[in-house]
């Protein structure tokens, strides 16, 4: 009978040099207020705090690959305001640890819910970008319980559906051996067409993730119309005008039809890196949104 199949570094040798990666990546970062390893029945999962602010804390949900260390361009101006969480996503690169299969939506909320629990936040506002949108989307549609607001920044397979082409510019990519001009490739383009500067710390995770981790999670499920609908807190909705993982125009457009509650926002100019590239307008708008909804 085969063994379950979990998320693993491919050699112990690649696991090494990723983690050497990530904790230049690490460093790059404020210092965090506290470290902690959350216990869920699927693995256990990184979380560090940074900032003390009053009010329920803010909770990242990182983009697929990327880390903690993806909240580079945006920690320090949360912080300043708010008490920030980031998590490390179960199941993909990173210091949290996978031990168990994780299967559809429903997995994905129980262990997101049980960190919640272990931090003992109470209530959140829950801040999602790409994966970790589609993530924080199926929170608030499954287990909304800590919730007080949702932030999905350009969302991935959440209010549009990734279309075919990126699927075939992931392909060299994810194969080994041409992985080394494909990584870059792959995020030229989804970054508009400028290169990434081999030494941003945040893309040395990214790439070095996808060289040297092996996910084992299902496809994201599209989220239905009923879904969209059921969502019951305040939502803020940015989609990037040049993002390539949807079409812009109808992603917005099914944000502002469906979610109950949304400030549904189109942002001509930003890029699905819109976390790093527009960081300075998406602090702000975070910080706007959740005090509006504070208040």
């Amino acid at each position: 009978m085969p063994r379950p199949r979990v998320g693993r570094f491919v050699t112990p040798a690649a696991e090494a040099e990723y983690r050497r990666v990530y904790q230049a990546g690490l460093a790059a970062l404020p210092p965090p207020a506290e470290t902690r390893d959350v216990p869920t029945r699927f693995g256990r999962v990184r979380v560090y705090r940074f900032g003390d602010g009053d009010g329920p804390p803010l909770v990242l949900l990182h983009g697929r690959a990327a880390t903690s260390v993806m909240w580079l361009p945006n920690l320090a101006a949360l912080a300043e305001r708010r008490r920030v969480y980031t998590l490390d996503l179960l199941g993909e690169g990173g210091l949290s640890e996978q031990t168990a299969p994780i299967g559809g939506p429903d997995d994905q909320v129980a262990w997101l819910t049980a960190v919640l629990d272990g931090l003992g936040v109470g209530t959140c506002h829950l801040v999602g970008v790409s994966m970790g949108g589609w993530l924080a989307c199926a929170q608030a549609v499954r287990a909304p319980g800590h919730l007080v607001s949702l932030t999905l920044l350009d969302p991935a397979c959440t209010l549009g559906r990734v279309p075919f082409e990126v699927v075939l510019r992931t392909i060299p990519a994810a194969l080994p051996f041409t992985a080394s001009w494909g990584i870059p490739s792959f995020a030229r383009w989804v970054n508009g067409g400028e290169p990434v500067p081999d030494d941003d710390p945040v893309a040395r995770v990214i790439s070095a993730n996808l060289r040297h981790y092996r996910i084992a999670l299902p496809p994201p499920a599209y989220p239905a119309d009923d879904d969209l609908r059921s969502i019951t807190v305040p939502t803020l909705a940015v989609v990037a005008g040049r993002s390539v993982i949807h079409h812009p125009r109808e992603a917005f457009e099914r944000a502002q039809a469906l979610i109950p509650r949304v400030q549904a926002e189109l942002w001509p100019h930003a890029t699905h890196s819109i976390a790093g590239q527009c960081a300075a307008e998406v602090n702000a708008r975070v910080l706007a949104f959740t005090a509006g909804v504070d208040a």
